[in-house]
């Protein structure tokens, strides 16, 4: 294979493979990261057939970590975490600690040093967004007090994650100092260029860099949006590791949380993101890489040690915990087998520990198949959440937890997507009537004017996921598409979130209607048919027609038409 074209075929070799075995995943209700971490093994060195460059994936996967770090931090809502406070804070804690120390003690019987085992014990100690995330949703469970539980736990988790990603490189470089008071100088001086990073990035980069998106947000284009938000990751992600010797991960955290505290979070999560998946994927592929499967076997002891901690000992101890402070049986059942698989972080730490010579070669198999094994039957221990939950002795709810119930809305919530002549006399209408409304707009200036005026707005694209679900779709009533342009994609990603909502939509020309129903709209209002509809009134009236006559040829019209 020619040189120059290694990274071509590394790089669709590697995405053809996740999306084959991602599919498959998904058809069989899994995780697609069980599809991802199959295919790196199916490409990587291990197994017949094609294979991928592994030097070449790693770069990928270099650039994955640092949009996946990005997007925690886009993601990362201090409200969240101060609202769980109570719970999250000390089970995460404890459950990381329990897990960890189990992790040592587990690899010394293997013959390993006590750096490796803390390593390795923080890596099997925390679980995966994504698939937090999926098995909460698809159980109707993410807006429940449980699921809320469970978000700021994994919050805690990730934030303690990013504190061991900037730590370990700093703590791991003391045995080569010449002495104590050496080491401790080392340490404190890269402290200080990590708090000077920190400061620069979320006080000088909060003033800066929602103005930078600003002017690029005036330009109206997507392209340039979308280079902007990738250059403010990457170019932070590169500068805290050049300039401050922090690691890049750190830098992408808080260039996610600097943006994500902006009023383009939104925007920047729906159009930039779908490169952090890409690459996201790439990471996962490249991970399934490193898994030999003729390892498997002498391993087996260390794998199978993996998965007692992973799904047994993490969801004790998490049982446990919420259920010693005082939250219902629900809480704890959902919390413990939630959090019962391994995730993103657990490779970005195994990674990050092989760089560091701290991680032998046998832990990345045994991870790479804890992780398969977990996340494969993670969503079909969540099945078992009632009957634990029955199970379990009753508790008390917490006043804490009683706060987080969420409070019966009793108003319409309605979605008016686009802000112009049309959405903004719907808007007054709706305002009128007591009804709520939430405009999606896509002009930024608009956005600030509609949100001086009191209105709840959201600066996005309305066809993305996320602009629509931070828009509360999944919680509305009912959507109306009020903007110019073609509304089929809003309207299938609409009902695909929420199929019971009223959706009304207008279409530009007749021709339109027909997709917008298979789509999912329920009253569609045609611009040509109100047209020919209004034409038609007017000259009925001029020649004298009857309040019959007028109705039967509305209804000839709309019949003619397919208004």
């Amino acid at each position: 294979m020619p040189h120059h074209l290694d990274l071509i075929y590394t790089l669709f070799g590697g995405l053809a493979a996740a999306l084959v075995f991602g599919y498959l995943s998904q058809r069989l209700r899994l995780s697609p990261i069980v599809g991802y971490l199959v295919a790196g093994i199916v490409i990587g060195p291990f197994a017949p057939g094609f294979v991928a460059r592994a030097d070449i994936a790693e770069q990928f996967a270099e650039v994955g970590v640092i949009l996946l770090m990005f997007g925690v931090g886009l993601h990362f809502h201090v409200k969240e975490l101060l609202a769980v406070k109570s719970i999250a804070l000390p089970g995460a804690v404890a459950q990381i600690g329990v897990a960890t120390g189990l992790g040592v003690l587990m690899t010394r019987f293997f013959g390993w040093g006590v750096a490796s085992g803390v390593v390795f014990g923080l890596a099997i100690s925390v679980a995966s967004t994504v698939v937090l995330l999926r098995v909460l949703a698809d159980n109707q469970a993410l807006h429940t007090p449980a699921g809320h539980v469970a978000v700021g736990w994994l919050l805690v988790e990730d934030l303690f994650t990013v504190v061991v990603l900037v730590m370990l490189p700093i703590l791991s470089g003391q045995g080569d100092r010449s002495g104590s008071s050496s080491a401790v100088v080392s340490v404190g001086i890269a402290l200080v260029k990590i708090l000077v990073l920190v400061f620069f990035t979320l006080f000088v980069g909060q003033k800066l860099l929602p103005k930078l998106l600003a002017k690029v947000a005036r330009l109206h284009s997507r392209e340039l949006f979308t280079l902007a938000v990738l250059v403010i990751a990457l170019g932070i992600a590169v500068g805290s590791a050049t300039l401050f010797g922090a690691s890049m991960a750190l830098g992408a955290f808080l260039a996610g949380m600097v943006v994500g505290q902006s009023e383009f979070s939104t925007r920047a999560a729906s159009e930039a993101l779908p490169m952090r998946d890409a690459f996201g994927v790439l990471f996962f592929v490249s991970m399934g890489m490193l898994l030999d499967p003729s390892k498997l076997l002498p391993n087996a002891g260390l794998v199978a040690a993996t998965l007692a901690i992973v799904l047994l000992v993490k969801p004790l101890t998490a049982l446990f915990v919420v259920l010693v402070l005082r939250h219902s049986a629900r809480t704890a059942a959902t919390v413990a087998i939630a959090l019962a698989q391994l995730g993103e972080f657990s490779f970005i730490l195994a990674a990050l520990g092989r760089e560091l010579g701290l991680l032998p070669a046998a832990a990345t198999q045994a991870l790479v198949a804890a992780a398969i094994v977990s996340i494969t039957v993670n969503p079909l221990l969540y099945r078992w959440v009632e009957p634990l939950a029955r199970m379990l002795p009753a508790a008390k709810r917490s006043a804490g937890e009683e706060a987080h119930v969420p409070a019966e809305d009793t108003a319409h919530r309605a979605i008016v997507v686009g802000y112009g002549p049309i959405g903004r006399t719907l808007v007054n209408l709706l305002k009128e009537n007591d009804l709520t409304p939430t405009v999606v707009e896509l002009n930024h200036a608009t956005v600030k004017q509609i949100r001086e005026d009191g209105v709840h707005a959201i600066y996005g694209d309305a066809s993305q996921r996320e602009v629509l679900e931070r828009a509360g779709v999944r919680e509305a009533a009912s959507l109306v598409f009020a903007a110019s342009g073609v509304p089929t994609a809003v309207v299938q990603q609409a009902t695909a979130l929420n199929p019971d909502l009223l959706i009304l939509s207008r279409a530009t020309y007749l021709r339109e209607v027909p997709k917008l129903k298979e789509a999912g709209a329920n009253v569609i209002v045609s611009a040509e048919a109100e047209v020919a509809l209004a034409m038609s009134e007017h000259l009925l009236r001029q020649l004298g027609a009857t309040p019959e006559q007028l109705d039967r040829a509305r209804d000839r019209v709309r019949s003619e038409l397919g208004a």
